[in-house]
């Protein structure tokens, strides 16, 4: 069902991976028109890295919004990650070099990178970098929910690998 009152949401993503075992989760906390809506949205991935979680929070946020909601005037997206904060600001260059590096190799997350910023430009984003890892304060930071999310779906992936499997 498409919802096409909507005008302001804050997006806060996180993004957490093992790396000995590359499983990793995402979580995106969407607050629509302030926090009168919430709307949660996580994932677990095997095979894969921290930045690779990181842009995918977002870019999973951006993509539900696509879905359903047209009429967005204000978008903030807040994130700990400098890698995805920083993104904007290197499009260009990134874009210029047609998303290879120096020796002509593909960046890395290149095909994650071309996602986010493509779904990006469907909005006017303001991205806003947070500190990471905060402690509870009186103030709400919901960041510190994302995270603490993130890395418990990480840790429950890790212990259903673990699990013996069951042979009746």
């Amino acid at each position: 069902m498409e919802n096409t009152t909507r005008t302001s949401v804050a997006i806060y993503t996180d993004g957490s991976c093992h790396t000995q075992y590359k499983v990793g989760a995402w979580v995106a906390i969407l607050l629509i028109n302030g926090e009168k809506e919430q709307q949660m949205l996580s994932g677990t991935v095997l095979n894969t890295t921290h930045n690779r979680m990181e842009l995918t929070a977002v870019i999973k946020a951006l993509e539900y919004l696509k879905e359903n909601f047209r009429d967005v005037t204000m978008l903030m997206i807040y994130s700990d990650s400098q890698y995805v904060v920083g993104l904007p600001a290197r499009e260009e260059k990134m874009a210029g070099n047609r998303f290879t590096g120096k020796k002509g190799k593909e960046l890395p997350n290149a095909d994650l990178v071309k996602e986010l910023l493509s779904y990006s430009r469907l909005f006017i984003v303001e991205f806003v970098k947070v500190k990471a890892h905060q402690k509870k304060k009186d103030v709400l930071n919901y960041n510190i929910d994302a995270d603490l999310l993130s890395r418990k779906l990480v840790r429950a992936a890790i212990i259903s690998m673990k699990a013996p499997a069951n042979s009746d």
